[in-house]
């Protein structure tokens, strides 16, 4: 296809945009995902002073903050295969992470050909997938409709070489590997992987910062663009770069917070540099910069219950930050209480770009844009489920205030949220036509899902 008639294309798509009703813009903005992994919702200076984020803070002064943000699947692989398909983590029984392990069926290079993997502990015996079909449409390949350029940066966890980002519509990746986390933040960073293998003394954030830096600075395409940094950071192994490791230490704080506070600092310095980058640019009034975790943290954090590993559909591990800033739409300093999910980002960003989210199948979010232009609350009209399966509890539902935790034996625990986000008083034996309520419409949603036969309400 020439040139011309690419162009054609963009132009004809935006326009029978506009005729569907989306919003439309005389510019595609540029979209920058800032997607952080097991960063806690308190894990931010300007909710924890125990956290140095300075650039997150401004970010998030000068944006709009989701306040009720969730995971749908609270775990590296299913969070990131929601965010990038729109798909809820159980309609693709896409609900653990990829074990990358020989007991798996993985070789040293993280690569297998079982398509599913097991789980020794889950109760239910789900098999969960251990790579993203090919034939899910993702949100590079839905924006490459409207001209945009693609780049993937860092953790994908989403399969080995067959399916990274570059056949998964996206332009070019960096950093990417087979692997759910680094070996380490320095170098070497990669078992068995000569990816980034040219580093010889620098930090894992630092470089693929580096990286797409240099990316912004000499873009010098037609079209807008979309950065996706995945981050490795603030996932374990807890190695920190050393002079920010040094600095908390003489603060007074122990090994281990020092460690992970210098983690998050250098996750910090790097949203800055790319938005001064931005900025030097002279495209930070045309670019959207979003930031996002993929669930809680490795650590607790009050005053919620539960983290990735313990309770994680409770607020901990469920709960995330979301930040927007929209140049010309959203204003400073602005707070959104709006319930809202992982699902949502994919058509988001399909209207970012001037599309008709509609036009996807299946997509079990929808569209922040209009909440994101009036600041308004967000109506879904139904429930939010969470769902993984690891332990015996595997769901959630939450119907405004009221939250449902469902166990896979049969227990059902209730929470109030807008009076009791720490998750303490079950009030389970009080509410029961409540609890009937919601555990009907969890039981409905999971034969909507076709993952009924592993239920613990049916």
């Amino acid at each position: 296809m020439n040139r011309f008639s690419k162009e054609l294309l963009a132009v004809l798509a935006l326009l029978c945009a506009g005729w569907c009703g989306d919003v439309f813009a005389a510019e595609q903005p540029n979209i920058v995902l800032l997607f952080v992994d097991d960063l806690g919702w308190t894990d931010v200076g300007f909710r924890n002073d125990k956290f140095e984020t300075p650039h997150i803070d401004q970010l998030a002064a000068e944006s709009l903050s989701f306040e009720q943000c969730y995971i749908a699947s609270p775990t590296c692989s299913p969070s990131r295969a929601t965010l990038v398909t729109g798909l809820h983590p159980a309609r693709m029984k896409f609900v653990r992470h990829i074990p990358n392990d020989a007991q798996n069926g993985f070789d040293k290079f993280g690569r297998t050909n079982k398509e599913f993997n097991l789980w020794d502990t889950d109760p239910a015996k789900f098999p969960c997938p251990n790579w993203l079909k090919l034939e899910y449409t993702t949100y590079a390949e839905a924006l490459s409709a409207y001209d945009y350029y693609s780049l993937f940066v860092g953790k994908w966890h989403l399969g080995h070489e067959a399916y990274h980002p570059i056949e998964q519509g996206f332009d070019r990746q960096i950093g990417t590997t087979n692997a759910g986390h680094p070996k380490s933040y320095l170098p070497p960073f990669f078992k068995n992987s000569d990816v980034l293998g040219d580093e010889k003394g620098g930090y894992l954030t630092d470089r693929l910062t580096d990286e797409t830096v240099d990316f912004i600075r000499k873009y010098d395409g037609d079209q807008p663009f979309m950065i996706s940094m995945w981050y490795y950071n603030v996932h374990r192994p807890p190695v920190g770069r050393d002079d920010l490791l040094q600095h908390f230490l003489s603060l007074g704080y122990s090994k281990t917070d020092a460690i992970y506070a210098a983690q998050i600092k250098a996750v910090d310095e790097s949203v800055g540099r790319i938005r001064t980058a931005i900025d030097e640019k002279g495209i930070a009034k045309d670019t959207i910069v979003i930031f996002l975790s993929d669930q809680g943290s490795w650590y607790a954090n009050p005053p919620f219950r539960g983290t990735k590993r313990i309770d994680t559909l409770c607020e901990g591990g469920a709960r995330v930050p979301l930040i927007v800033h929209w140049p010309g739409v959203t204003k400073p300093n602005s707070k959104n209480h709006s319930i809202v999910q992982s699902t949502d980002l994919f058509p988001t960003f399909v209207q970012m770009a001037g599309g008709n989210p509609t036009r996807h199948e299946n997509l079990d979010g929808v569209s922040l844009v209009p909440t994101i232009h009036n600041n308004s609350t967000l109506d879904r009209g139904k429930p939010i489920f969470g769902y993984r399966a690891y332990q015996d509890l595997y769901a959630s539902v939450r119907d405004g205030d009221w939250k449902l935790l469902a166990y896979r034996s049969g227990r059902l625990d209730l929470f109030n949220i807008a009076v009791d986000s720490s998750e303490a008083n079950d009030l389970s034996d009080l509410e029961t036509e409540r609890v009937d309520a919601l555990r009907s419409k969890l039981a409905q949603w999971e034969i909507e899902m076709g993952v009924d036969q592993y239920s613990g309400v049916q």
